[in-house]
Protein backbone atom coordinates (compact mmCIF):
# COMPACT_ATOMS: atom_id res chain seq x y z
CA UNK A 1 0.00 0.00 0.00
CA UNK A 2 1.47 3.12 -0.89
CA UNK A 3 1.20 6.75 0.88
CA UNK A 4 -1.46 7.81 -1.04
CA UNK A 5 -4.20 4.77 -0.23
CA UNK A 6 -2.68 4.80 3.52
CA UNK A 7 -3.29 8.62 3.54
CA UNK A 8 -6.72 8.14 2.27
CA UNK A 9 -7.64 5.07 5.16
CA UNK A 10 -6.31 7.98 7.71
CA UNK A 11 -8.33 10.19 6.69
CA UNK A 12 -11.56 7.79 6.29
CA UNK A 13 -11.28 7.52 9.77
CA UNK A 14 -10.81 11.22 10.30
CA UNK A 15 -14.20 11.75 8.34
CA UNK A 16 -15.98 9.20 10.35
CA UNK A 17 -15.44 11.11 12.89
CA UNK A 18 -16.29 14.51 11.91
CA UNK A 19 -19.71 12.77 10.39
CA UNK A 20 -20.56 11.15 13.83
CA UNK A 21 -20.01 14.34 15.36
CA UNK A 22 -21.71 16.74 13.10
CA UNK A 23 -24.92 14.27 13.31
CA UNK A 24 -24.68 14.44 17.04
CA UNK A 25 -24.82 18.60 16.25
CA UNK A 26 -28.08 18.27 13.84
CA UNK A 27 -29.75 15.73 16.04
CA UNK A 28 -29.32 18.32 18.97
CA UNK A 29 -30.71 21.24 16.89
CA UNK A 30 -33.47 19.03 15.32
CA UNK A 31 -34.49 18.35 19.13
CA UNK A 32 -35.20 22.00 19.75
CA UNK A 33 -37.30 22.22 16.29
CA UNK A 34 -39.12 19.71 17.07
CA UNK A 35 -40.40 20.98 20.45
CA UNK A 36 -40.45 24.35 19.31
CA UNK A 37 -43.35 22.89 16.33
CA UNK A 38 -45.03 21.07 18.86
CA UNK A 39 -45.32 24.79 20.51
CA UNK A 40 -46.66 26.45 16.93
CA UNK A 41 -48.92 23.71 16.72
CA UNK A 42 -50.58 23.97 20.09
CA UNK A 43 -50.69 27.96 19.34
CA UNK A 44 -52.11 27.13 16.03
CA UNK A 45 -54.57 24.99 17.39
CA UNK A 46 -55.93 27.52 19.89
CA UNK A 47 -56.00 29.84 17.04
CA UNK A 48 -58.25 27.66 15.17
CA UNK A 49 -60.68 27.05 18.46
CA UNK A 50 -61.11 30.50 19.43
CA UNK A 51 -62.06 31.31 15.75
CA UNK A 52 -64.50 28.59 16.09
CA UNK A 53 -65.92 30.28 19.31
CA UNK A 54 -66.10 33.78 17.08
CA UNK A 55 -68.13 32.10 14.53
CA UNK A 56 -70.12 29.93 16.78
CA UNK A 57 -70.87 33.42 19.01
CA UNK A 58 -71.83 34.72 15.52
CA UNK A 59 -74.10 32.33 14.76
CA UNK A 60 -75.82 32.33 18.35
CA UNK A 61 -76.32 35.91 17.65
CA UNK A 62 -77.75 35.87 14.19
CA UNK A 63 -80.43 32.87 16.02
CA UNK A 64 -81.22 35.17 19.19
CA UNK A 65 -82.06 37.88 16.54
CA UNK A 66 -84.53 35.44 15.44
CA UNK A 67 -85.86 34.36 18.40
CA UNK A 68 -86.68 38.00 19.19
CA UNK A 69 -88.78 39.26 15.98
CA UNK A 70 -90.23 35.60 16.08
CA UNK A 71 -91.06 36.50 19.84
CA UNK A 72 -92.64 39.47 18.58
CA UNK A 73 -94.42 37.66 16.02
CA UNK A 74 -95.95 35.49 18.33
CA UNK A 75 -96.93 38.47 20.56
CA UNK A 76 -98.84 40.02 17.52
CA UNK A 77 -100.53 36.67 16.59
CA UNK A 78 -101.54 36.38 20.06
CA UNK A 79 -103.15 39.96 19.76
CA UNK A 80 -104.80 38.77 16.52
CA UNK A 81 -106.15 35.44 18.56
CA UNK A 82 -108.09 37.46 20.90
CA UNK A 83 -109.40 40.09 18.36
CA UNK A 84 -110.90 37.04 16.28
CA UNK A 85 -114.42 37.62 14.98
CA UNK A 86 -115.04 33.44 13.85
CA UNK A 87 -113.84 30.48 14.44
CA UNK A 88 -112.76 30.37 11.23
CA UNK A 89 -110.30 33.21 11.60
CA UNK A 90 -109.38 31.74 14.92
CA UNK A 91 -108.61 28.42 13.90
CA UNK A 92 -106.22 29.92 11.34
CA UNK A 93 -104.54 32.60 13.53
CA UNK A 94 -104.27 29.09 16.38
CA UNK A 95 -102.53 26.97 14.00
CA UNK A 96 -99.94 29.96 12.99
CA UNK A 97 -99.21 30.42 16.83
CA UNK A 98 -98.70 27.16 17.20
CA UNK A 99 -96.59 26.58 14.07
CA UNK A 100 -94.68 29.92 15.14
CA UNK A 101 -94.39 28.61 18.64
CA UNK A 102 -92.49 24.99 17.26
CA UNK A 103 -90.41 27.15 15.38
CA UNK A 104 -89.41 28.92 17.89
CA UNK A 105 -89.01 26.24 20.27
CA UNK A 106 -86.51 24.45 17.40
CA UNK A 107 -84.63 28.11 17.47
CA UNK A 108 -84.32 27.69 21.47
CA UNK A 109 -82.67 24.79 21.27
CA UNK A 110 -80.21 25.43 18.25
CA UNK A 111 -79.25 28.24 20.78
CA UNK A 112 -78.91 25.67 23.52
CA UNK A 113 -77.01 23.57 22.06
CA UNK A 114 -74.63 26.05 20.30
CA UNK A 115 -73.78 27.76 23.67
CA UNK A 116 -73.01 24.28 24.77
CA UNK A 117 -70.56 23.90 22.38
CA UNK A 118 -69.16 27.36 23.03
CA UNK A 119 -68.28 25.63 26.52
CA UNK A 120 -66.77 23.10 25.22
CA UNK A 121 -64.56 25.00 23.25
CA UNK A 122 -64.22 27.69 25.68
CA UNK A 123 -62.68 24.51 28.19
CA UNK A 124 -60.50 22.97 25.35
CA UNK A 125 -58.94 26.23 25.16
CA UNK A 126 -58.37 26.71 28.65
CA UNK A 127 -56.87 23.52 28.31
CA UNK A 128 -54.40 24.52 25.38
CA UNK A 129 -53.42 27.67 26.88
CA UNK A 130 -51.82 25.24 30.00
CA UNK A 131 -50.20 22.78 27.49
CA UNK A 132 -48.57 26.03 25.61
CA UNK A 133 -47.62 27.19 28.89
CA UNK A 134 -45.42 24.01 30.06
CA UNK A 135 -44.57 23.39 26.51
CA UNK A 136 -42.92 27.27 26.56
CA UNK A 137 -41.18 26.07 30.29
CA UNK A 138 -40.08 22.83 28.50
CA UNK A 139 -38.77 24.55 24.92
CA UNK A 140 -36.71 27.25 27.01
CA UNK A 141 -35.07 24.46 29.22
CA UNK A 142 -34.21 22.02 25.85
CA UNK A 143 -33.00 25.20 24.54
CA UNK A 144 -30.40 26.21 27.16
CA UNK A 145 -29.28 22.30 27.29
CA UNK A 146 -28.61 22.50 23.53
CA UNK A 147 -26.63 25.92 23.52
CA UNK A 148 -24.00 23.99 26.15
CA UNK A 149 -24.28 20.83 23.97
CA UNK A 150 -23.77 23.12 20.50
CA UNK A 151 -21.24 25.07 22.26
CA UNK A 152 -19.33 21.61 22.87
CA UNK A 153 -19.78 19.84 19.77
CA UNK A 154 -18.83 22.58 17.90
CA UNK A 155 -15.32 22.62 19.42
CA UNK A 156 -15.09 19.54 18.98
CA UNK A 157 -16.14 19.52 14.88
CA UNK A 158 -13.39 22.42 14.87
CA UNK A 159 -10.45 19.69 16.50
CA UNK A 160 -11.49 17.13 14.24
CA UNK A 161 -11.97 19.43 11.01
CA UNK A 162 -8.40 20.39 12.02
CA UNK A 163 -7.01 16.96 11.53
CA UNK A 164 -8.98 16.22 8.71
CA UNK A 165 -7.42 19.04 6.86
CA UNK A 166 -3.55 17.68 8.22
CA UNK A 167 -5.13 14.54 6.56
CA UNK A 168 -5.70 15.45 3.70
CA UNK A 169 -2.74 17.82 3.39
CA UNK A 170 -0.55 15.27 1.82
CA UNK A 171 -3.02 13.78 -0.53
CA UNK A 172 -3.01 14.76 -4.26
CA UNK A 173 -5.94 16.86 -5.26
CA UNK A 174 -7.66 14.17 -7.88
CA UNK A 175 -7.37 11.65 -5.25
CA UNK A 176 -9.00 13.84 -2.81
CA UNK A 177 -11.67 14.86 -5.00
CA UNK A 178 -12.58 11.38 -5.36
CA UNK A 179 -13.06 10.80 -2.64
CA UNK A 180 -15.29 13.74 -1.91
CA UNK A 181 -17.20 12.76 -4.52
CA UNK A 182 -17.98 9.38 -2.98
CA UNK A 183 -18.01 9.83 -0.02
CA UNK A 184 -21.02 11.69 -0.07
CA UNK A 185 -22.75 9.14 -1.84
CA UNK A 186 -22.50 6.85 0.99
CA UNK A 187 -22.77 8.81 4.15
CA UNK A 188 -18.75 9.73 4.29
CA UNK A 189 -17.56 5.70 3.68
CA UNK A 190 -15.83 6.52 1.03
CA UNK A 191 -13.40 3.46 1.21
CA UNK A 192 -14.28 0.11 1.24
CA UNK A 193 -11.89 -2.75 2.59
CA UNK A 194 -11.29 -6.06 -0.07
CA UNK A 195 -12.34 -8.74 2.34
CA UNK A 196 -11.65 -12.73 1.66
CA UNK A 197 -14.35 -15.38 2.35
CA UNK A 198 -12.55 -17.38 4.42
CA UNK A 199 -8.99 -18.47 5.46
CA UNK A 200 -8.71 -21.03 2.62
CA UNK A 201 -10.48 -19.35 -0.16
CA UNK A 202 -9.17 -17.72 -2.69
CA UNK A 203 -12.08 -15.17 -3.56
CA UNK A 204 -12.60 -11.80 -2.39
CA UNK A 205 -15.48 -9.43 -2.12
CA UNK A 206 -16.14 -5.55 -1.53
CA UNK A 207 -16.74 -4.38 1.88
CA UNK A 208 -19.14 -2.19 0.67
CA UNK A 209 -21.76 -3.57 -1.25
CA UNK A 210 -20.44 -7.39 -1.08
CA UNK A 211 -19.95 -7.69 -4.93
CA UNK A 212 -16.90 -10.12 -5.64
CA UNK A 213 -13.43 -8.50 -6.39
CA UNK A 214 -11.46 -9.59 -9.67
CA UNK A 215 -8.53 -11.18 -8.40
CA UNK A 216 -6.16 -9.01 -10.95
CA UNK A 217 -7.49 -6.38 -8.96
CA UNK A 218 -6.55 -7.98 -5.79
CA UNK A 219 -3.16 -8.53 -7.03
CA UNK A 220 -2.68 -4.90 -7.92
CA UNK A 221 -3.84 -3.91 -4.37
CA UNK A 222 -1.12 -6.01 -3.12
CA UNK A 223 1.61 -4.78 -4.87
CA UNK A 224 3.24 -1.90 -4.95
CA UNK A 225 1.59 0.34 -6.34
CA UNK A 226 -0.34 3.33 -4.90
CA UNK A 227 -3.08 3.50 -7.84
CA UNK A 228 -6.76 4.37 -6.88
CA UNK A 229 -8.93 1.44 -7.79
CA UNK A 230 -12.34 1.85 -7.37
CA UNK A 231 -15.49 -1.05 -6.92
CA UNK A 232 -17.37 -1.59 -10.16
CA UNK A 233 -20.49 -2.46 -8.12
CA UNK A 234 -20.46 0.86 -5.62
CA UNK A 235 -17.64 2.48 -7.21
CA UNK A 236 -16.09 2.98 -3.53
CA UNK A 237 -11.97 3.24 -3.24
CA UNK A 238 -11.34 -0.31 -2.01
CA UNK A 239 -7.97 -1.28 -0.11
CA UNK A 240 -6.63 -4.47 1.73
CA UNK A 241 -5.55 -4.77 5.12
CA UNK A 242 -2.25 -4.11 6.04
CA UNK A 243 -1.22 -8.02 7.14
CA UNK A 244 -2.72 -8.87 3.67
CA UNK A 245 -0.13 -7.00 1.58
CA UNK A 246 2.59 -8.24 3.31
Amino acid sequence: MGPVLYGLIKLQHVENRLRAIKTKLARCRRGVLFQENQLRTLQSGLEAKQEEIKLTKVQVGRLELELKERDEQIGKLRNHLNLARTNKEYSVLLTELNTAKADDSKLETQVLELMKNIEIDEAACAEIKQQIEEQRVKVDEIRKEAEIKTAVLEKDIAEVQAEWDAAARDIPPAALGIFGRVAETYDGEAMAEVEKADENSSSYSCGGCFMGVPAEVVNVLSGKKDDIIRCANCTRILYLKKDENQ
